[in-house]
């Protein structure tokens, strides 16, 4: 039996490893992601040349937002995917519509095209990103889009792709029964069909700690939000690695939640949005992919 030094000794190289470069399990995890939702007054400008400027900066990934009838900022799924691969960009995960889309009759057929299209694109993640306010305080409302999700994971299924949901602070507020709505999304949902893209600003900002979140639903986090808080009483959005959120700690838990793709976000930013995504990289690729 090994001694408590042997012991103590091994569980600090296993978490240090995370951080070695040609970690096996990490090495695919060099590739850095951003949300263009950060960029999205300059997508909506010059898509081509901001997708330039991300690849510029060291972005390997992105996950797009904007999907209607088929084109992403104008274009439809062969020209973006043309776009992407000239410029060595990859994108496995994208924001397509509201959890207000599960709570109306017919929404199957949508579905189906959606999907059919993320997966021309070549995604292998489609992500619910968002829900109304008029629809959050009603327990009944999360159990009807849990339900929804499965179904809808039931037929990314059919395309081999993944569904996941992307929370904000609100789904951490008790409801009547005392649940909250991430509750009842994690628990009435099948972890086979629905996973889920952590946003670890808004996680903190509700007062929960993502690493606990990891160790009661393991592998259910197979997306993140890379964004920072700053350290002001109005806790706001600010560059990775300016603000208060301990990154290092939670990407050593990585493996616990399931990750397997992050993307930088921020909601918004002091001055123009391209100098904040150049900021988060380069901590990123100093302090945490290195």
């Amino acid at each position: 039996m090994p001694s408590r030094r042997q012991f103590v000794k091994q569980s600090s190289l296993a978490t240090a490893s995370f951080f070695i470069p040609g970690h096996p399990w990490f090495a695919p995890q060099k590739k850095i992601g951003l949300q263009l939702y950060t960029l999205r007054n300059e997508m909506q400008q010059d898509a081509k040349g901001t997708l330039k400027k991300v690849a510029e900066q060291g972005y390997n990934l992105v996950e797009t937002f904007g999907y209607e009838n088929g084109q992403w900022w104008g274009m439809p799924v062969a020209a973006l995917k043309s776009t992407l691969q000239s410029l060595g960009l990859s994108t496995p995960s994208g924001h397509t519509y509201n959890g207000s889309f599960f709570l109306k009759n017919g929404w199957e057929d949508t579905w189906k095209k959606t999907v059919a299209d993320v997966k021309t694109l070549g995604q292998e993640f489609v992500v619910i990103p968002w829900l109304e306010e008029d629809n959050r305080s009603d327990a009944d409302n999360f159990k009807k889009i849990a339900e929804g999700l499965n179904k809808a994971g039931e037929i990314c299924k059919q395309y081999s792709l993944k569904l996941a949901y992307h929370n904000h602070d609100f789904e951490f507020d008790p409801l009547t029964g005392g649940r909250t709505g991430l509750d009842i999304l994690l628990h009435e949902t099948d972890a086979r069909l629905v996973l889920f893209e952590l946003d670890l600003y808004w996680t903190v900002k509700a007062g929960r700690d993502p690493v606990a979140l990891f160790e009661r639903h393991p592998k259910r986090f197979a997306l993140w939000h890379v964004k920072d808080m700053d350290n002001t009483p109005k806790k706001f959005f600010t560059e990775v690695g300016n603000g208060v959120i301990d990154f290092k700690k939670i990407f050593a838990q990585a493996k616990q939640s399931g990750m397997k793709y992050f993307f930088v976000e921020q909601d918004e930013c002091p001055g123009p949005p391209l100098e904040s995504t150049a900021k988060s990289i380069a901590y990123l690729k100093k302090n945490i992919v290195n």
